[in-house]
């Protein structure tokens, strides 16, 4: 049954304070204390009424058991963000920045029955097909190559010019990207992420992708664009693009975010205001883990779909409207008292359950793994530059996502930069907070006009003239 006109998509018990009003989860308010939130949420029920973006509104399940229900009951909550009535009926601000992590795509996250099957299998067995070995190498490589870019500096942003940089630069080398579409693609999927003009952004990461599945087709390689193009499920390039659309969504954000909540964890050691769980001498897979059920990198996420009016624990679920799930929520449920005490790494959710639970664990917790190994190891004495209690939180709904990670530490000489190559140009936004007021100094004039500037490289080009992948 679709929502009456007006209608919320959430009903909530009589006497509920929330059942009046719906909060933000975009505002820097929310960003600063999820949990005191999320809190207030679940002392009056399983789910609450939330506002994604502006004009986008949604329910969102807070409690565990009521989470696992919809996560695995495919029947009853589906996936295809096709069903959405508001978006159907023109309600959704299309320039809305929640709608590329929102809006129907024909791929694994958005399909269900025996099509999201038939894509599960191809997205599966193609990731099944990547080296351990191989990928822990790669992830070492171009974790030196950035860590030379500030190695020399003494003070770095862990989470721009590391943990945000690293992944992105990863699926690059595993979907087989010449330069160029691999400095677009980087380009589109950080703007995407931080929501900056998500319209064009989106555009060209269609229009890259596309590029590199027909280059693909010509020239296949050992990478995971042609195993999914030589896949017996013989998908089409629409499918294609929008698999590896999926897979770096699914794998970017989180992972950029894994690896430096990690670090934070691991760098406050006992510091003032540091909570408790921390510590100095804590091992990488501890503090994984720690992040994971405390801190998870996509803390509301997994969209769903109710076929109809549901009730769930006193709450009704209008059909058509979005479901999210608060991963952290349910993390952090008073339910979970013994499992939370030892952290057992089979109940939090971070992961997901059900029919779509994230295909790529292993392979995602082995990348943060070696990256935090790798950073540790090379700059063995790294130290937070400001208070652990002093870092920002970036506001957005779906993530839990730092704003930046300043360190300091005794400056070295960089190793594989090799002769002749310069990093690729970075705006002012993106520099470390030390230097966003430093002065730019201008060539001297020479005593001929000067030539037309060269289209500056990006990220992946650059690392390509490093190391010649």
């Amino acid at each position: 049954m679709d929502p009456s006109p007006g209608a919320t998509p959430y009903s909530a018990p009589a006497g509920c304070p929330m059942s009046q009003q719906q909060t933000s989860l975009y505002g820097p308010e929310f960003a600063a204390d999820p949990h005191r939130v999320y809190e207030a949420f679940r002392a009056h029920g399983p789910a609450a009424p939330i506002e994604l973006a502006p004009g986008v509104d949604a329910t969102l399940i807070v409690q565990h058991e009521a989470a696992l229900r919809v996560l695995q009951n495919p029947a009853l909550f589906a996936r295809d963000s096709r069903r959405w009535a508001a978006l159907r009926e023109g309600a959704v601000p299309m320039d809305s920045p929640v709608l590329p992590m929102m809006m129907y795509r024909p791929n694994c996250l958005f399909t269900d029955g025996a099509e999201h099957l038939r894509l599960r299998k191809a997205v599966t067995e193609s990731l099944a097909r990547l080296n351990s070995s191989r990928l822990s190498r790669d992830v070492e490589r171009i974790a030196d190559y950035l860590i030379d870019q500030f190695i020399e500096r003494g003070t770095a942003d862990l989470l721009n010019e590391y943990a945000k940089l690293l992944p992105l630069l990863l699926f690059n080398q595993l979907f087989g990207c010449p330069g160029d579409i691999g400095d677009r693609l980087t380009r589109s999927m950080s703007a995407i992420f931080d929501g900056e003009d998500v319209l064009r952004a989106n555009g060209e990461l269609t229009e890259c992708l596309m590029e590199l599945v027909a280059l693909k087709r010509r020239q296949p390689g050992e990478d995971i664009t042609s195993w999914l193009i030589q896949h017996p499920a013989g998908l089409r390039d629409e499918e294609l693009k929008d698999q590896l659309v999926m897979l770096m969504g699914a794998g970017v954000e989180p992972e950029r975010n894994l690896i430096a909540n990690a670090l934070l964890l691991m760098l406050a050691g006992d510091q003032p205001g540091a909570p408790e769980r921390r510590g100095s001498g804590m091992l990488v897979e501890d503090a994984l883990d720690d992040v994971l059920w405390n801190n998870p990198p996509i803390a509301n996420y997994a969209t769903h779909y109710p076929v109809r009016d549901i009730e769930l624990d006193g709450v009704v679920l209008k059909a058509e409207t979005p479901v999210l799930i608060s991963f952290a929520a349910a993390n952090s449920d008073p339910s979970l008292t013994d499992a939370r005490q030892t952290l057992s790494k089979g109940a939090h959710l971070a992961w997901g359950a059900g029919p779509h639970v994230c295909p790529a664990k292993s392979p995602a917790t082995l990348i943060a793994l070696t990256a935090i190994e790798k950073i540790l190891n090379t700059v063995p004495d790294l130290s937070l530059a400001v208070p652990a209690s002093g870092v920002g939180w970036r506001p957005g709904p779906f993530h839990r996502a730092l704003i930046s990670l300043p360190v300091r530490f005794t400056p070295t000489a960089a190793r594989r930069t090799a002769t002749g190559t310069q990093p690729p140009a970075q705006t002012s936004a993106q520099l470390p907070d030390p230097y966003r007021n430093a002065a730019v100094q201008a060539a001297p004039a020479g005593r001929h006009a000067a030539e037309p500037a060269k289209k500056p490289k990006g990220w992946w080009s650059s690392f390509l003239d490093v190391f010649r992948v």
